[in-house]
């Protein structure tokens, strides 16, 4: 039976292995860090950030979205384009309130050249009518007040 020699390693196994040690390593590291932090959380004396609130109470409370309904508004225009022609329909917001966002939509064959806000309260689209026929078409913001 013939022993084999033992060949040194090239430096790409060596390099290999200690970047195995180091990634071990790095997740050991990480598990001692974060076993502080789980404990202060376990151990933190939340009733003292809720003011004396129970969780029922504080369930009861509006949350953001739906307090944030009652500041929005949709406003739509309604308008015809002829056949092959163009035309720029535009939408605002009533006083005081500021547009958002906006959309548009078509019985026909529409296209959008182009859409931009003037200004806080409105916006602007450019229609092109490719169809034979005359097309309606809607536009609407959304408004924030």
């Amino acid at each position: 039976m013939q022993i084999k020699k033992l060949h040194k390693p090239s430096p790409a196994f060596v390099i290999a292995l200690l970047a195995l040690f180091v990634a071990l390593a790095g997740t050991a590291g990480a598990v001692t860090s974060v076993v502080p932090l789980a404990t202060r959380a376990l151990n933190a004396d939340n009733a003292k950030k809720l003011n004396g609130q129970t969780a029922a109470g504080i369930a009861q409370q509006p949350g953001p979205a739906s307090s944030a309904a009652g500041l929005l508004a949709q406003k739509s225009v309604s308008d015809s384009v002829g056949a092959k022609s163009m035309k720029h329909v535009v939408a605002s917001c009533d006083g005081g309130k500021k547009v958002v966002a906006a959309g548009w939509s078509a019985d026909g064959e529409v296209l959008d050249l182009g859409n931009h806000p003037t200004g806080d309260s409105s916006w602007d689209y450019e229609f092109l009518n490719i169809g034979d026929g005359g097309s309606n078409v809607s536009v609407y913001v959304v408004c924030l007040a």
